[in-house]
């Protein structure tokens, strides 16, 4: 009998041939697929030769056979339906002359009911994963897409889910099969090959991380040259907290950020830490200053945790710790909210001590009239938080560089955008791969924000004025519409009084039918301004008095000493050196990057006009394979100096080292709620413990010693860093945050 196509449906037949025993599948698969039954390969017999040459094989209705008893069965209250009928249908083949196979046995009945035309796609047999599949999978996973998802928008390019090989539960294996197979190292050993990945690739990459007396990991710490760029041009001002908790140790994920020339959020230094005692801050805070060069922040913003702030107080003491007034909000709620109920104004009060006077006679009168009017004097939370006033009160901030913020709300909503990526039974490979995708979520904003102040320029309130065509042209513009607040301000301010001097000129300057005055001395010949009120030290632009006086002296142009680099068009305009005094590289392959971005655009316009004919498809994939083959004998390989050596990854020594692991909190990923916000939501308490019953006291663990400290940047740690052992994994003591680490 001829050979036949594996495409054709028609029934098998005694004696028929096949080339090889996958054909002899497929045919008989797609027979299955026109019948309505579900084929898997049987019994098979190999040559005694070679052991590998298939003799004989035999292919079965997917319901052949029957489930073995279990004598676990009688333990089972709901046990699995029955997939198994006997059934008795199958196809025989065996080896003949020539390799090819004939069938010799071929039962075609069924003794149970077959599947419908609309349906069969679902059938084991007829689910089949290709490369291409797996692809575009790969890649809606890297974008967020979930299985559910991914599904659909394929079954649509497929012209119906029908029409897919696979189903939304094959999609969720494959994925899991590929996480597991990314941990083949261990969670530790994975981890660092993905640092050793990304320093290969770009020598400017830099991370950290610790080890305790047990030669176990604790805290993680990295950035990429990206981050150490944007550190540069603008980590004057710095907020940090680790309110989110990440993977299912729920380890605080520590975040440096602040914000960049456009006012969008800027990541500076990522964190992984095994808890938040004073040792991992004090590690982690070295570490920061050291892959820097020794450079910290002017200003920190941080939540008000007490190992915190004793952290830093020891490294870095000229640096101005500043609370979060958000954060002193929330904790004011939690410990005051009894007299926040029945329209009291208790809350609006303390908001005003916080946030509105300048005066520290104002203050101080307005508090010490809070604490009689509502009798709060002996509040142990009131009194705590008034000897750190000068951290939280805006009277004590105006020396201050703050560059307009009060809080780590930034940092919060960075963690707001993690929540929707990340989930707690995350492993830690998984979370570096999402927390990639976050960032570059991030970075898209600003260079969105570069190409609209490229883009568009600036209405002026007043087409005629010199100084606002001076700052419209410098300053971004989100900075210019700061600035042009403050001038459309200016128009209100008047003159109380003028006293020259030599060679300052004092002013006293105040606001239109408003109750307050303003001191601001000037001396014309050098360009000096001050006011009072300290807004450009602490936001680094000029106030309406001080451009008020730079008006009535007839200047035309803000002082260049004024205008601050950072708030400018040209603030990314610097070359940055890392702490090894080379240049930081955002990308060390920019030339072949820009290369395929200009070569990808074209492709895909050639690509979208072949696939409206035939014609042009075959012309454009016979024309692919030929450049296919002209491109495999061009090697021009990208050469950097730079780049350091690294060999392949291996796990030939430091055999035991492994990731320091937390029993999973109980309270999760999230921070805990107040009584205010519980009220918001307008849903009933379920019964059962409250967060303060839920805190639980902080049990004993293995410090972390600070002597073992490794980074990319020794010397002596890069043998280390091509070989890693295979991890096992190992549970440590819980570790939870007690009410009175808080302020």
């Amino acid at each position: 009998m001829e050979n036949v196509c594996m495409n054709d449906a028609s029934e098998p037949a005694f004696g028929m041939l096949f080339n090889s025993e996958q054909d002899a599948y497929d045919y008989y698969n797609s027979y299955g697929r026109a019948m309505g039954f579900s084929v898997r390969r049987h019994f098979v017999n190999k040559s005694k030769k070679d052991n590998t040459t298939i003799t004989s094989r035999g292919f079965v209705c997917s319901k052949a056979g029957c489930r073995l008893s279990d004598k676990r069965d009688i333990n089972i209250v709901n046990p699995r339906a029955e997939t198994r009928t006997n059934c008795e249908a199958r196809m025989n083949i065996y080896l003949v002359d020539e390799g090819k196979y004939k069938c010799r046995d071929f039962v075609r009945e069924h003794n149970h009911e077959l599947h419908t035309t609309s349906t069969v796609h679902m059938m084991r047999s007829q689910r089949n994963m290709l490369d291409i599949h797996r692809y575009e999978i790969d890649l809606a996973d890297d974008s967020g897409i979930r299985p559910r998802s991914t599904v659909e928008l394929m079954g649509r390019h497929a012209g119906g889910i029908e029409n897919l090989s696979y189903m939304t539960q094959d999609v969720r294996n494959y994925l899991r099969t590929k996480r597991q197979r990314a941990l083949t190292y261990g969670e530790a050993g994975s981890l660092m090959k993905y640092f050793v990945t990304q320093t290969r690739n770009n020598p400017s990459f830099t991370y950290s991380f610790q080890l305790d007396s047990e030669e176990q990991i604790t805290n993680i710490f990295w950035a990429d040259p990206k981050m150490i760029i944007d550190y540069t041009q603008f980590g004057d001002v710095v907020s940090f907290n680790t309110t989110f908790r990440t993977n299912k140790e729920c380890r605080p994920f520590g975040l440096f950020a602040r914000f960049n020339h456009h006012r969008g959020c800027t990541v500076f230094r990522a964190a992984l830490l095994y808890d938040e005692t004073v040792e991992s801050f004090k590690w982690l805070f070295e570490v920061f200053a050291e892959a820097h060069g020794g450079k910290k922040p002017i200003t920190i913003f941080t939540d008000q945790y007490k190992a915190m702030a004793r952290a830093l107080k020891e490294m870095w003491p000229q640096t101005w710790h500043g609370l979060c007034t958000w954060h002193l909000m929330q904790n004011g709620i939690t410990h005051l909210g009894h007299m926040m109920k029945d329209g009291s104004h208790f809350l609006t009060n303390l908001k005003k001590c916080i946030y509105e006077y300048d005066v520290e006679d104002e203050f101080e009168t307005a508090w010490f009239n809070l604490l009689d009017e509502y009798d709060v004097k002996n509040n142990e939370w009131l009194q705590r938080i008034y000897g750190l006033k000068s951290q939280w009160a805006r009277c004590y901030m105006k020396n201050t560089f703050t560059i307009g913020i009060r809080s780590t709300q930034l940092s919060e909503s960075l963690n707001s955008d993690l929540k929707d990526y990340l989930k707690s039974t995350l492993d830690v490979v998984q979370f570096f791969k999402h927390f990639e995708r976050v960032l570059n979520q991030k970075r898209g904003n600003e260079l969105k924000a570069e190409f609209d102040a490229r883009n568009k320029m600036p209405r002026l309130a007043n087409s005629m004025s010199i100084v606002q065509k001076q700052v419209g042209e410098l300053y971004t513009p989100v900075i210019f519409q700061l600035f042009q607040e403050e001038y459309n301000w200016m128009t209100v301010c008047t003159i109380i009084s003028r006293t020259d001097g030599n060679p300052y000129i004092y002013f006293r300057v105040g606001i239109y039918e408003a109750d307050c005055e303003y001191k601001v001395c000037c001396n014309p010949l050098q360009g000096i301004v001050a006011c009072s009120c300290m807004k450009f030290e602490t936001d680094g632009i000029l106030c309406c008095h001080c451009l008020k006086v730079l008006d009535v002296l007839d200047i035309k142009r803000i002082p260049e000493y004024y205008i601050l680099k950072r708030w400018t068009r040209g603030a990314t305009n610097m070359v940055v050196n890392d702490s090894r005094g080379k240049e930081v590289e955002q990308d060390v392959n920019l030339d072949c990057t820009q290369r395929y971005r200009r070569i990808c655009h074209e492709l895909i316009q050639i690509a979208a006009e072949a696939s409206n004919t035939v014609e042009g498809y075959e012309l454009v994939k016979d024309t692919a394979n030929e450049l296919r083959l002209k491109l495999g004998d061009i090697r021009n390989p990208v050469d950097c100096l730079d780049m350091p050596i690294l060999t392949d990854f291996t796990n030939d020594i430091y055999d035991g080292l492994r990731l320091k692991h937390k029993e999973k909190s109980k309270r999760g990923g999230r921070r805990l709620k107040s009584w205010v916000e519980k009220q918001g939501k307008g849903k009933k308490k379920s019964g059962g413990p409250s967060n303060s019953q839920r805190l639980q006291t902080q049990q004993p663990t293995t410090a972390p010693n600070p002597t073992h400290m490794m980074d990319n940047t020794d010397p002596s740690y890069m043998s280390f860093m091509d070989s890693i052992s295979h991890i096992s994994s190992q549970a440590s003591a819980v570790h939870q945050l007690l009410d009175e680490d808080y302020i």
